[in-house]
């Protein structure tokens, strides 16, 4: 068998959840917390022995992931025939690159 022609959702979150572990908003709603859970009042501790970490919950939750995922495909992971091939200055000619 050869590779699925498309991105599975699970790498997909598994892409979207490294990028939340390392994200601005994350580290800024640790930081407003004092590092403390806000429901039992446990700080977070890397002693050793008694670490203890804390995690940051959506508090809506996240229910749309398909269309979380159908976003990401139309956009971003489209089909092949959507792309085209440029050097890194004719990206930048046409809208897109850094």
């Amino acid at each position: 068998m050869g590779k699925k022609p498309y991105t599975p959702n699970s790498k997909i979150k598994a892409a979207l959840r490294k990028l939340w572990l390392h994200s601005r908003e994350r580290s800024a709603a640790i930081k407003r917390d004092l590092y403390t859970c806000q429901c039992c009042g446990v700080k977070q501790s890397r002693k050793k022995g008694m670490e203890v970490y804390v995690e940051v919950h959506h508090k809506e939750g996240i229910l749309n992931w398909e269309e979380i995922y159908k976003v990401i495909r139309k956009y971003l992971l489209c089909s092949k025939d959507e792309m085209i091939t440029f050097c890194k200055d004719c990206h930048k000619k046409h809208g897109g690159g850094k």
